[in-house]
């Protein structure tokens, strides 16, 4: 079944969102999540709150509580296998900020884009394409990453990069990550990167970045081998968020440069008994499938488009035009970002574990034994 708004994600796993960043509100629908998960509203509320706009000086100064409800799905304490349902209520929404930008494109936006194939677009901060609308996708990433802890897989992102300022991973602290305003596991990184934004700010622009994301305790075995592959649905998965522009599975670009007899990784017996890699350099998948190993990859992101500087554009008259946007906005996107590379890479891998329940009769088979 086609699907017109794109506003679909998974397979067994699925989640639906809506809402538009000045509209009443965004939320996400959640089906195929097994009844007898523990889950409340704060499982939920943990990892919006690494989102939330107003967190340091380089994140916008909206004051948002961004306050999760579940409206459906949950009975005393537990999911009950039936769709879960969730909300949270725009609040502190601004929309004459943006009213005069209906009438021209926003360069870097998708302004332009949306007019082209809807006919007319909802100005108030992008509407439907506006990073409001990953409220709904950390919302239902929390659910999949507190069914996948059940299953012994943890999924942590982390920025590693910020304009030209990169972390050292001499100096890989996964402890500080929490430590510092721009989730870098390097303090020193750290400290760079925030002197950039500061400087950028200042100038009134902003800065790209680059999230990475380990996914660990990923058994082998998982992933589809032709369309339904681990690492294209985790590579759509990603780009689909919006200031996103690549996306690297292992050593990504380098492996473009290398030799084969250096990006190979070589196998060995393990103290199991089972096979292991020497190396990663696949980043934990191998012909789409994963291999048992780390899961890795890196998420890039464009500068955030709404800058103060005065830009070049056109109205919807035809004419030139000069602007100088005006509000509320983020001089860079990469640390709100990195919970949603988060989430998103785990509902893509709890809904390929689901998938994959069925590519084994032995797996049925046992599965129905105990009926």
């Amino acid at each position: 079944m086609q699907i017109m708004s794109g506003s679909v994600f998974g397979t067994i796993f699925r989640i639906s969102t809506w809402g538009e960043s000045h509209g009443t509100g965004v939320g996400v629908v959640v089906d195929g999540c097994p009844a007898g998960l523990e889950l409340s509203e704060q499982d939920i509320q943990i990892y919006l709150n690494r989102r939330k706009p107003g967190q340091s000086r380089f994140s916008t100064p909206r004051s948002e509580e961004d306050a999760v409800e579940i409206l459906s799905g949950v009975f005393e304490g537990r999911t009950t296998g039936t769709p879960i349902s969730m909300i949270v209520y725009n609040k502190t929404q601004r929309s004459g900020d943006y009213s005069e930008i209906a009438s021209y494109y926003r360069p870097g936006h998708a302004d332009y884009t949306f007019d082209k194939k809807y006919g007319f677009r909802d100005y108030r901060g992008g509407g439907r394409s506006s990073g409001r609308e990953t409220i709904a996708r950390v919302a239902a990433g929390a659910v999949a990453a507190k069914l996948l802890k059940e299953l012994g897989v943890t999924v942590q992102a982390y920025t590693c990069a910020i304009g030209d300022v990169e972390i050292d991973y001499e100096h890989f602290d996964r402890n500080e990550i929490y430590n510092n305003m721009l989730y870098m596991p390097d303090s020193k990184a750290a400290e760079q990167a925030s002197a950039l934004l500061d400087e950028k700010r200042g100038e009134g622009d902003s800065v790209g970045g680059v999230v990475e994301c380990v996914i660990s305790g990923l058994k082998a075995g998982i992933g589809e081998p032709v369309f339904e592959k681990l690492d294209a649905n985790l590579a759509k998965a990603v780009v689909s968020i919006g200031a996103v522009k690549a996306v690297e599975i292992g050593d990504g670009f380098g492996a473009a440069k290398a030799l084969g007899s250096r990006n190979n990784d070589f196998f060995r017996i393990g103290e199991d008994g089972q096979p292991v890699k020497v190396t990663n350099h696949a980043g934990g998948i191998l012909g789409g499938i994963s291999d048992g190993s780390d899961v890795l990859l890196k998420a890039y992101f464009k500068p955030t488009p709404s800058i103060f500087k005065k830009q070049q554009t056109v109205n919807r008259a035809g004419e030139n035009i000069d602007i100088q946007i005006k509000g509320r906005h983020d001089p860079i996107i990469v640390p709100r970002a990195v919970v949603v590379v988060e989430s998103m890479a785990a509902l893509t891998v709890l809904d390929l574990m689901l998938m994959s329940m069925t590519s084994d009769l032995n797996h049925i088979r046992t599965f129905f034994e105990r009926l």
